[in-house]
């Protein structure tokens, strides 16, 4: 385990606000249980001792696991049921690209980077509305998947990737940046590799969505993958730091099976959810898609300044 400073402010002052719920790990090696770091892993509420920065309010895990640890477990992470859910995934990509597009403008063959890409359901779908979309992913089977229907997905991460600086029109990061060990040099990085003027799109959890705030110690996006929990006024300033004009952000939900969806609830409140999963299976509703939003998930959307501004 590691102790580290606020990664927005530099500042190592914090207060706890969930106690870990989970017994850390030894210190030393990769730690060879790599589920917990798998997308569709259903560890609610198991978590390691998550603070917040006295200074800027930044919330984060502190102590963690060691990075280059992080950085070796979501390379051996493996996730069958992601490939189950390519549906509601299709969905979720296709109702996040319109918005994106309005701002971005059409695609007409332009670049686009998504980091984090996974088995690479964005990179295909940005493809299809004519996109020359790219795809970056730590996991190996994940690449694999999406190497395997031909998409151009490369291995590894955006400090060890090499990419063409200056040759995005867009970056996406889609639920990714609150699973990475230094948010602020990604967002460097992902500067480095967009044109002037391109835009960076950023979707993500809200700890301070009203939902959460409900929630307190039971919402469940309080889990061990998790590193860093944003709100819309921390994510903000991290991106005007790294020299980025944000344009707007705001709640943006998704697409789920109601099979999975229920799935997911069984995990979180078992008593309600394993119950409403039979029903849904017997009613053959399984397949069925529907949207969800809580307003606990948000998407930014930033543009790279024409001269960089980037603050200390």
């Amino acid at each position: 385990m590691e102790y580290v400073c606020c990664n927005l402010c530099g500042a190592d002052s914090t207060v706890v606000r969930y106690p870990s719920t989970i017994e850390e790990h030894p210190a030393g090696g990769c730690s060879s249980d790599w589920s917990a770091y798998a997308c569709t892993h259903s560890g609610y509420g198991r978590h390691h001792t998550i603070v917040q920065c006295r200074e800027c309010g930044l919330v984060y895990t502190n102590p963690r696991l060691d990075q280059h640890d992080i950085v070796g477990t979501y390379e051996a992470v493996q996730d069958p049921l992601y490939l189950e859910e390519r549906e509601g995934r299709v969905l979720t990509f296709e109702h996040h690209l319109k918005p994106l597009e309005r701002i971005a403008g059409p695609p007409g063959g332009r670049p686009l980077l998504d980091v984090g890409c996974y088995t690479g359901v964005f990179v295909e779908i940005a493809a299809r509305y004519g996109w020359d979309s790219w795809g970056l992913e730590p996991s190996r089977w994940a690449v694999e998947q999406a190497q395997g229907r031909g998409l151009r997905v490369v291995q590894g991460t955006l400090d060890t990737a090499d990419l063409p600086e200056a040759h995005f029109d867009v970056v996406t990061m889609w639920d990714v940046i609150e699973h990475l060990t230094d948010p602020r040099d990604a967002l460097e990085r992902a500067y480095c590799l967009l044109k002037p003027g391109g835009l960076l799109v950023v979707h993500t959890i809200d700890i301070d969505s009203l939902f959460a705030r409900m929630m307190g110690a039971r919402w469940p996006w309080l889990m061990e993958m998790h590193i860093y929990y944003f709100s819309r006024r921390t994510l903000r300033a991290m991106l005007e730091r790294c020299g980025f004009e944000v344009i707007s952000d705001k709640p943006q939900g998704r697409y789920l099976r109601l099979g999975y969806l229920m799935n997911r609830v069984g995990a979180l409140m078992p008593l309600v959810g394993r119950p409403a999963e039979g029903i849904v299976t017997r009613l053959g509703l399984r397949g069925v898609s529907v949207p969800v939003d809580l307003g606990d998930l948000f998407t930014v959307y930033a543009r790279k300044s024409w001269q960089f501004r980037a603050q200390p």
